[in-house]
C-alpha cells in the first residue's frame, strides 16, 4: 500500500470522526434541556422529580357540579375541579356562601310549620341548576337564626331558593328561569311551603344588564414564555417552575401557583403542552414555550397577582433562557407592562364599586 492510499485513509478517518463529532456536539446542543440530577436518597417523588408534600396539591375552585359541562363564553384558563362528591354536600355553604339578590334571583318560600333538615336535604332537585346556572337552596336556622345549605340534624323555620342571574356561559334567559321555577315549585310541594316568584321579565332584564357588565369587566391575561435557542423537557420545566413555588395540577402539563387563602382559586397558572408531559419518554419531549395565566376577577388585589405574574415570568425566561411575548410572538416591553397594570387598576375599582370586587365570593361566582 502507498504511502498516499495510507495518507488518504487517515485522512478519511478524520473526516469521518469529525462528523460523527459534530453530529454528537449538535444533537446535545438541541436536545431538551434536563432537570439538575438529585442525590440517589432524595425523597423527590412525581413528574420530573419534582419533590411534592401533602399540601403540593392544586387547590380546588368550587363551583356547582352543573356548571361543569357548560360551554364558556371565554376560554377558561383554570379548569374547574370538583371535591370528591362524598364531600361536596359538606362544603355547599362553603363553595356558594348566602345566596346574594345582587347576583341571584331569590324566591322566598314561606312553611306552614319548622322543617326538619332531613326532609329539606331529601326534597332538594336532583340536579341544582337551570340550564347552565346553578341553583341554590339555603333555609334559616331556628336555633342560629342564619341562612345556611339544609343539613340534617337542623329545624328550619323558612326556605329559599335562587338562582344565578349570570355567569360566564351568559345571562340567564326565559327558558332556564321557567325550569327553575319549576325546580322550585317542585321543591316548595315536597316540604309544604308557599313560594313566592319574582317577575320573571324584570328578573331576566337585570340578568341581562349584570352579564352586560361582566362581558365588560371580565380580563383573564396570559403571557407567553419562548425558548430562545435550547428546547425544554417537561421535567426540567417543573423544576424550575417548583423553585418558584408552583405546584403540580390535576392535568398533565398543568401547574399553578397556589393561592395564599385556603380553598381558594390558584393565583396563577402555568401550561405547556399535555401530550409532551405524557410521552412514552418526557426526557425526549421538546417543549418550546409555556402560558403563563392570570383569572383576573377570581384572585384578591391585595395578593398583586399581577405584579407576581410579572416577577414570575421574568425570573423564569432569565433560568430557562426564554423571552416573555404576548400571543402573537411580540415581546413584551416595560412600559406596556406598565399600562396593562394601570389598566387592571381602573378594573379593580370599578368591580368593588360594584360590590364584585376581584376574589370575593361573589365575583368568583359571576366570573365562572
Amino acid at each position: 500500500m502507498s504511502s498516499l492510499t495510507v495518507a488518504l485513509a487517515i485522512l478519511g478517518g478524520l473526516v469521518l470522526a469529525a462528523i460523527i463529532g459534530y453530529n454528537t456536539w449538535i444533537s446535545h446542543k438541541q436536545a431538551p434541556r434536563q432537570p439538575e440530577a438529585l442525590p440517589p436518597d432524595h425523597p423527590a417523588h412525581g413528574q420530573g422529580g419534582v419533590e411534592l408534600t401533602a399540601r403540593d396539591v392544586e387547590p380546588v375552585l368550587h363551583t356547582d357540579p352543573g356548571e361543569v359541562n357548560a360551554v364558556d363564553r371565554h376560554e377558561p384558563l383554570f379548569d374547574p375541579d370538583l371535591p370528591p362528591p362524598s364531600a361536596q354536600a359538606g362544603m355547599l355553604a362553603e363553595r356558594r356562601g348566602t345566596l346574594d339578590p345582587l347576583i341571584d334571583v331569590i324566591t322566598p318560600i314561606t312553611l306552614e310549620a319548622p322543617l326538619h333538615g332531613a326532609a329539606a336535604v331529601a326534597a332538594l332537585p336532583a340536579t341544582r341548576r337551570a340550564g347552565s346556572k346553578p341553583i341554590a337552596v339555603e333555609g334559616l336556622n331556628e336555633a342560629t337564626g342564619q341562612w345556611e345549605a339544609p343539613a340534617a340534624g337542623q329545624r328550619y323555620r323558612a326556605m329559599q331558593i335562587g338562582v344565578q342571574l349570570a355567569n360566564r356561559t351568559g345571562a340567564l334567559n326565559e327558558i332556564e328561569y321557567s325550569e327553575f321555577v319549576m325546580k322550585a315549585q317542585a321543591f316548595a310541594d315536597a316540604v309544604n311551603g308557599m313560594p313566592e316568584f319574582p317577575e320573571m321579565l324584570d328578573e331576566v332584564a337585570r340578568a341581562r344588564e349584570l352579564d352586560q357588565f361582566a362581558s365588560g369587566h371580565d380580563a383573564q391575561l396570559a403571557f407567553v414564555l419562548r425558548a430562545r435557542h435550547a428546547a425544554w423537557s417537561p421535567a426540567y420545566v417543573q423544576q424550575c417552575a417548583a423553585r418558584l413555588g408552583f405546584v403540580a395540577g390535576m392535568i398533565p402539563g398543568r401547574m399553578v401557583l397556589p393561592n395564599a387563602e385556603n380553598g381558594a382559586p390558584p393565583m396563577l397558572g402555568l401550561a405547556f403542552d399535555t401530550q409532551a408531559a405524557l410521552a412514552d419518554d418526557p426526557a425526549q419531549s421538546a417543549i418550546r414555550e409555556l402560558a403563563l395565566s392570570l383569572d383576573v376577577p377570581q384572585v384578591d388585589r391585595h395578593l398583586e397577582p399581577f405584579t407576581r405574574m410579572r416577577e414570575v415570568a421574568a425570573a423564569l425566561a432569565a433560568e430557562m433562557d426564554g423571552v416573555v411575548t404576548d400571543g402573537d410572538g411580540q415581546p413584551l416591553r416595560e412600559e406596556t407592562l406598565d399600562a396593562i397594570g394601570a389598566d387592571l387598576g381602573e378594573l379593580y375599582d370599578t368591580l368593588d364599586a360594584r360590590e364584585l370586587a376581584a376574589g370575593s365570593v361573589l365575583a368568583r361566582r359571576l366570573f365562572s
